[in-house]
């Protein structure tokens, strides 16, 4: 059995045999990607950030450890949508991605690690 295998990958990158279970996690369809480029498995925008809190956080890296709390916080609701994520991670590789041009302040980072806390 695979031991949690969760990798993060912008979805302006070509999708890729061994990216395993692709998962969109943003609220917002990213622009200039077709569905049929993008090659998902799912697109789940319950676990994206909200509204609100994408809009307050808008990407400012100063601003991303109070994000990733309040990311967390929210995420708090989805437990059973985490749990699911988990459970594909130990049997395939799941790949989070994200249209987010900074590769390190983005909530799929968050999502991540959190995943792999379960």
């Amino acid at each position: 059995m695979m031991k949690n295998k969760v990798v993060i990958k912008r979805i302006y990158e070509a999708a890729a045999e061994d990216d395993g279970y692709r998962l969109l996690v943003d609220r917002i369809w990213p622009r200039g990607v077709s569905k049929a480029k993008a090659k998902l498995d799912d697109w789940n925008k319950e676990i994206a950030p909200s509204t609100a809190l994408r809009k307050w956080f808008g990407h400012q890296p100063d601003r991303f450890e109070e994000f990733t709390d309040r990311y967390k916080s929210e995420l708090k609701e989805h437990r059973a949508t985490l749990e699911s994520l988990k459970e594909i991670s130990e049997t395939q590789q799941l790949c989070l991605l994200y249209g987010a041009k900074d590769e390190t302040h983005n909530q799929a980072v968050v999502l991540k690690s959190v995943i792999e806390s379960l």
